[in-house]
């Protein structure tokens, strides 16, 4: 009888410290919409530079794609992941040529620099929103860089 009692004290005492040992743990930092909608962008511009008719890319189409690969991950470093893959973007508007496809996706890097830019508090974030504006400018650059090869 006196071993039931000091399991049902013990039991008691888990069910009590638990929850409050659990909840003074260190939360994940809270999402934050702007690189969330950045890596909804990201993508998009993605798929977009992507080849419908599965032709190969030119070297600043690939230069893009790599840098854009490159900011995404930047942001998922930062503990912003939205469990997305790269596939998971809004449709490509079938109607556009290559060259409405490449002016598309500036547009979409140029939101997602707009996102990412955005004030940051956390000083490890800095250095990591730091990293993916880089990568993001350097995908603007090749990005115009491949309009003005098929203009």
């Amino acid at each position: 009888m006196k071993s039931l009692s000091k399991l049902m004290y013990a039991l008691f005492a888990l069910v009590l410290f638990v929850p409050a040992a659990v909840s003074a743990m260190p939360q994940p930092p809270k999402e934050h919409p702007a690189y969330l909608h950045a890596l909804t962008d990201l993508r998009h511009a993605r798929a977009h530079l992507q080849r419908s008719d599965g032709g190969e890319l030119r070297e600043q189409e690939k230069k893009a794609v790599h840098e854009i690969d490159e900011a995404i991950n930047e942001i998922k470093k930062a503990s912003i992941d939205d469990g997305k893959d790269l596939n998971d973007h809004p449709a490509v508007d079938a109607g556009l040529d290559w060259r409405g496809r490449l002016h598309r996706a500036f547009e979409l890097v140029n939101k997602a620099h707009n996102d990412v830019a955005q004030e940051e508090d956390n000083a490890f974030a800095q250095g990591l929103q730091q990293r993916a504006l880089e990568h993001i400018d350097k995908a603007h650059k090749h990005i115009e860089e491949a309009i003005h090869l098929v203009e």
